[in-house]
């Protein structure tokens, strides 16, 4: 199944929806090495990135999103800012969790997935795009093409956490999903910019796969700066993981690309957030957040290392996928 890439209509007013280090090094497991790069089984087994103690500053000042002309009713989701102590190293993965990743735990454990996914509808009669649930659409089959390498997207809470146990159980080592804060943490690598390659948003090109000129060129979207980024990233739908520049803690796609699902319940803003970087395991917890953007959002004011949105955790959608985190 194929369809014209959407003009997505969807808000996130409703949660439903959805410092460089040096070199960095592959080497084996071992000691605590923030930097190194290294994986736990030989085939379709995820690269991880050491990701050094630390602290910073969690969430997006009022200031940053006046700044970037977020509504009014959508502010304050990222507020209070909140300084989090990452008091021992964790690895992340490089990459989002790829299409072949995912179809080796797939074919291993059997695991089912619906073949039914959200995915942009083209609203009869008319020219407008909506999301709507689309039988036949699946990670197997999200709509568009995809590589061995895009990310594994069309997949939803409940199948994340069920990679990380698998992935668990074949390595040995305590995988899981990221924490927000963690996520947050990683994703700046030091940056307190509103990106975590800095303010401009006209750079996002060479760092994320965006809504961008060749998609406005393909889809007939508004050329503005305030509906798409005016630069041109070479992909109108998702990209193979690891096409573009990545941050200074060496990760990729951190933001654009595909939503990324944590572990933490949805909660409205970060007031009662846990001290440390744990999981927020109160709330909400029937919806999880989702964090840095994706392939086909658009609106620049909302990818931002700060921002958050949330989807239930039994939906998909062919803009979310998944990263996952491992303990030392």
């Amino acid at each position: 199944m194929a369809f014209a890439r959407a003009r997505t209509i969807i808000a996130f007013a409703v949660p439903w929806l959805v410092v460089a280090l040096g070199s960095l090094v592959c080497a084996p497991a071992g000691a605590a090495q923030p930097g190194r790069i290294f994986s736990d089984c030989r085939d379709n087994c995820p690269d991880m990135v050491e990701i050094p103690a630390g602290d910073f500053v969690m969430g997006a000042s009022i200031e940053e999103e006046t700044r970037e002309n977020v509504p009014k009713r959508l502010r304050g989701w990222s507020f209070p800012l909140r300084r989090v102590a990452i008091e021992r190293p964790f690895a992340i993965g490089r990459f989002e969790i790829t299409r072949a990743e995912f179809a080796l735990f797939v074919a291993e454990t059997g695991h089912g997935v619906d073949e039914t996914c959200w995915a942009p509808l083209l609203e009869p009669g008319t020219r407008m795009w909506t999301y709507a649930s689309m039988p036949g659409v699946s990670w197997r089959e999200p709509g568009f093409a995809q590589t061995a390498r895009d990310p594994v997207v069309c997949v939803n809470w409940r199948d994340a956490t069920a990679y990380v146990r698998w992935l668990g159980r074949r390595t040995g080592k305590p995988y899981r999903l990221p924490s927000e804060a963690e996520w947050e943490y990683a994703a700046r690598a030091g940056s307190r910019a509103a990106r975590f390659w800095g303010e401009e948003a006209g750079r996002a090109c060479d760092f994320a796969n965006v809504a961008d000129l060749a998609a406005a060129s393909a889809f007939a979207w508004r050329r503005h700066d305030d509906q798409i980024f005016l630069c041109n990233d070479g992909h109108s739908y998702t990209a193979p993981v690891g096409t573009y520049r990545p941050n200074g803690f060496g990760l990729h796609d951190v933001l654009g690309n595909a939503w990324e699902l944590v572990e933490d319940c949805w909660n409205a803003n970060h007031r009662g957030h846990p001290a440390d970087a744990g999981a927020r395991l109160r709330g909400d917890c029937s919806v999880r957040v989702v964090r840095g953007g994706s392939w086909d959002y658009k609106y620049p004011r909302y990818l931002r290392t700060g921002f958050r949105a949330s989807t239930p955790v039994g939906r998909r959608t062919a803009l979310t996928g998944f990263r996952v985190a491992r303990d030392f």
